[in-house]
């Protein structure tokens, strides 16, 4: 399973509802305090249900919308590349679409809401049957399914198994199903069950922070590690070995109780009679808690986290560049989202390249997505223009655009770092003044600009003084570097010239 589209409401920076599409790679672009990290943050509050490391609290309701007394947060995800049969009741096998589980897209489509910033409530929306007499089949027992096949006399194969009762239902009322887009409510009475099924579909979702404390007990390093103990736990057929060895475990625990007792009986009855082993059932137990403390150290068995910023996400980078070769040789890996913030921090542009490079490559093995934020140029150039999410204040709203306002007639990454994060770049010049010179309009754009002096060298070694507009003194600047006769151009002038030129490109027919 895989994200297609995320939509967030009251969380945070965010208050109206923003719908987010995801590819296998999405990056998140924009200037500080826009609202990357939160789009990241409420994936995390939504797979892990705060016990993740995110926290939802109260304070997460966005702050216009607790003006307005609206108090709930809500975040939604809709997925694709759904598993072929679930299971949903007992062992049965059926598929979400027989279950009319999914919505009007074919998508399954999971809405958690957060009252002020508490325990969630959990929705499916599905376009589902609403026709009385074959509405709620989902909330119903298998003897009051057998009750309406019998009572309608409809023909059905196995009326030991729930789903095919439900499909033979269905089907019965195929010409008049009514169906139509509702909220189907999974927390509570027997769809609490069907919830907890499907939760175990859902992809692992692993976040890793730009900033960490420096403490032992949060060591940036840990991270990678930990999510891959989670990955091999749900491994089935390590399940479930594990499950043999609880139950196991649990039963000689009893035998021990047991023994412990009937001896206290003999000594003690009235002391006897009011004790009951409490022994936790293998359904209860947290294997993952068993490698809580799995970390990386180094030669003197110093930890990673007191090592130096660029060390750490070293680990970090080489852990994605690990996975890379695993995940691609794993035809039927767990479903997988690594979603990272920033991971440039504290590397050098080549290393950025290498990760990048990695993290691509990762986001293309099967059942696995990337999600990230940057600041960095050197990460979008490396990027393909359809992976790249920009984030943007739209009058008091948070915009967040996948299609980006081209000035020039093809994708711009320049471009893209412009709007993001306001790079001024030779390299942005240079296309903006290269498309105008593409277009003939180069005589148009001078007509009315201020004029500078531009010594030229001319092939005999001779100079020439010209009068040229400031987008030309820096254009022969950059491309005759060797020519140091004039002053070289500082960012205020580059930096309006580029503003300039986008003006003029837009103020075209």
């Amino acid at each position: 399973m895989k994200i297609k589209t995320l939509r967030i409401k009251n969380f945070r920076g965010y208050c109206g509802e923003t719908s987010i599409n995801f590819d296998n790679l999405t990056a998140f672009v924009g200037k500080n305090d826009m609202g990357k990290s939160s789009i990241l943050e409420a994936l995390d509050v939504f797979f892990n249900d705060s016990k993740g490391v995110i926290k939802l609290d109260k304070d997460d309701v966005n702050v216009g919308a607790r003006a307005n007394q609206e108090n709930d947060i809500s975040i939604s995800v809709s997925f694709s590349e759904l598993p072929d049969k679930v299971i949903i009741d007992a062992t049965n096998e059926t598929t979400l679409s027989n279950e009319h589980l999914l919505n009007v897209d074919g998508l399954l489509e999971i809405i958690k809401k957060y009252p002020n910033g508490g325990n969630p409530k959990v929705f499916i929306r599905a376009y589902h049957p609403t026709n009385p007499d074959c509405a709620d089949l989902l909330l119903k027992k298998d003897s009051e399914l057998r009750k309406i096949i019998e009572a309608k006399e409809i023909a059905c194969d196995d009326r030991t198994r729930n789903a095919v009762m439900r499909t033979a239902i269905w089907q019965h009322y195929c010409d008049d199903l009514q169906l139509d887009t509702i909220d189907i409510d999974v927390t509570k009475g027997d769809t609490k069950s069907i919830w907890e099924k499907i939760q175990k579909y859902l992809p692992l979702y692993s976040l890793f922070q730009s900033d960490r404390k420096n403490s032992d007990g949060d060591s940036e390093v840990q991270d990678p590690l930990k999510e891959a103990v989670k990955e091999i736990l749900r491994d089935e057929e390590l399940q479930h070995t594990l499950d043999e060895v609880a139950t196991t475990v649990e039963r000689k625990l009893r035998e021990v109780s047991a023994r412990t007792l009937e001896k206290l009986q003999e000594m003690s009855p009235d002391i006897a009679s009011t004790l009951n082993p409490v022994i936790p059932s293998a359904n209860s137990l947290k294997w993952a808690d068993v490698f809580k403390n799995v970390s990386i150290t180094s030669d003197e068995n110093i930890p990673i986290n007191k090592r130096g910023s660029g060390s750490k996400r070293l680990i970090l980078l080489n852990f994605f560049r690990a996975e890379v070769e695993r995940r691609q040789g794993e035809t039927n890996a767990t479903s997988v989202i690594y979603a990272i913030e920033e991971p440039e921090t504290s590397q050098h542009s080549e290393n950025q390249k290498k990760l990048i490079k990695a993290l691509s490559a990762l986001a293309m093995a099967a059942n696995t997505q990337v999600i990230i934020t940057t600041h960095s140029a050197t990460i979008v150039k490396n990027l393909n223009f359809n992976n790249i999410r920009i984030i943007r204040m739209d009058d008091t709203q948070k915009v967040v655009e996948n299609t980006l306002p081209n000035q020039l007639p093809y994708p711009s990454l320049n471009e893209v770092n412009y709007l993001a994060f306001s790079e001024i770049s030779e390299e942005y010049h240079n296309e903006l003044y290269g498309y105008i010179e593409e277009q003939g309009l180069l005589e148009s754009y001078k007509l009315g600009k201020t004029l500078v002096q531009y010594v030229r060298v001319l092939r005999d070694g001779a100079t020439r003084n010209d009068q040229i507009t400031m987008t030309e003194y820096i254009r022969h600047q950059i491309h005759h570097p060797e020519n140091t006769y004039n002053v070289r151009f500082n960012e205020t002038d580059l930096k309006e010239s580029i503003e300039a030129m986008r003006l003029f490109i837009e103020a075209q027919p």
